[in-house]
């Protein structure tokens, strides 16, 4: 059996594959509402200040999560375990950070269901560094590297397509330059992000442990930023009290944005980045539909406008497809695993711990802990900030469709559900 299918002893003999593709999905529903409030850059605040909010949203959701799910304990044990990748886990936050606030300035300039295609070509970066580096898609043979190549040829069609009907439809047209240059140097610097990320898995690391160390890269890179950028320190923090208003629906982002991070993680482990990342990056489909649906973007364009736009992200979609479709065979696992024993050998890993690890049954992973005191106070603490900030909203000068959006907030919980207790079945979270 191979071991993209096995199961653990007593738990779901859901295989690997079909996990790591709902867990693509999930990701790309969770990915897509996360960035609804970047729409409030719009309403004339500043690009750098919705940016800090979200990573302060995803700094707490970094925490908190972890915690209630497997506790303090596990993480630092798999952190101790694996201190060579805690290097890779702030390279990582710190290029998300970069890369998050050029897709604010991206939604600024060209809108969100436009934006959001273009920054999702580092699905294309992402499948070349995981065949250079991790040996993907090695050994696929003729069938698999034709989904790949093909699904590849149609993101990059679909992109420009989408370019094209944002120069040639928007009133602003050198606003449109700079909202497309930010989103593809969005698209480029996420791509390379996912380096970490597959660096980590195949070492096994817990996604879990991961992102609790990535957090610091995201949160110091992004409040750097935006503290040269508003002119320091003392600036930073009096913006910070003069946008208090807003601040919730950022924050709320940012922690949305990690639950959906979180299942991307674990489609990139599972699957890999070549065929993980294009799926989860259907977020796009998700992205559209809050931006036509919720907040009317496409209301200004004119027909041929609105079909450029709708061609455009189907043909992205179908590329994605294609690709994620490409199931690994027995000569590409195989490479695979030549990747997963490099990294053992460089770092003196157990092979078969790791292997067990990557196969999703981890013995540690199930494992009942201990309810500690100051696990008890970061919970409190992270629900007491959402209260804080929530008190302290007031309405923005935003139209949105109120029946639409609650369509969307539903549709968006119905995938959490469902692929979480998946995950819970198959891998206990491993």
């Amino acid at each position: 059996m191979s071991e993209n299918s096995k199961g653990a002893p007593g738990r779901s003999t859901l295989s690997l594959h079909k996990l790591g593709v709902f867990c693509g999905l999930a990701a790309a529903v969770w990915l897509g509402s996360a960035e609804a409030p970047t729409k409030l850059v719009n309403a004339g605040f500043s690009p750098f200040i919705i940016s800090m909010g979200m990573v302060m949203g995803a700094f707490v959701a970094r925490w908190t999560v972890p915690t209630l799910l497997k506790g303090t304990g596990f993480v630092f044990q798999d952190l101790r375990d694996k201190p060579h990748l805690i290097i890779w886990a702030l390279l990582g936050g710190m290029l998300w950070a970069v890369a998050n606030t050029l897709t604010i300035f991206a939604v600024r300039n060209v809108g969100l269901a436009i934006a959001f295609p273009l920054w999702n070509t580092n699905s294309l970066v992402g499948l070349f560094w995981g065949w250079l580096l991790f040996k993907e898609l090695r050994g696929s043979g003729f069938k698999g590297w034709s989904k790949v190549l093909g699904g590849a040829t149609a993101i990059v069609g679909g992109a420009a397509i989408l370019a094209v009907a944002t120069a040639s439809h928007s009133d602003t047209p050198g606003r449109a330059v700079v909202g497309i240059v930010a989103a593809l140097g969005a698209g480029v610097l996420l791509g390379t992000m996912y380096i970490p990320y597959r660096k980590a898995y195949i070492s096994g690391m817990n996604p879990l442990s991961f992102v609790t160390i990535f957090t610091f890269g995201e949160l110091g890179t992004v409040f750097l930023l935006t503290a040269v950028n508003l002119g320091g320190v003392g600036s930073l923090v009096a913006e910070l009290q003069r946008t208090r208003p807003m601040l919730f629906w950022p924050f709320l982002g940012g922690f949305c944005w990690v639950i959906g991070d979180l299942f991307q993680q674990y489609a990139a482990k599972y699957i890999g980045l070549g065929r993980g990342i294009p799926l989860s990056n259907t977020n796009q489909l998700w992205g559209l539909a809050w931006g036509a649906l919720v907040f009317g973007e496409m209301a200004a364009l004119n027909p041929s406008g609105r079909l450029l736009i709708l061609v455009g992200s189907g043909i992205m979609i179908a590329g994605a497809v294609a690709i994620s479709m490409a199931d690994p065979g027995a000569s590409e696992l195989v490479n695979w695993k030549f990747a997963r024993d490099r990294e053992c050998d460089r770092y003196g890993l157990d092979t078969e711990q790791v292997a067990a690890v990557v196969a999703g049954d981890d013995p540690h992973a199930g494992k009942a802990h201990d309810v500690r005191w100051w696990e008890v106070l970061v919970m409190c603490t992270a629900v007491g900030i959402f209260i804080w900030l929530a008190l302290g909203t007031r309405a923005q000068n935003i139209s949105i469709n109120l029946p639409w959006t609650i369509v969307l907030v539903i549709g968006t919980l119905v995938p959490l559900g469902v692929c979480g207790t998946l995950l819970w079945r198959r891998t206990r979270f491993s």
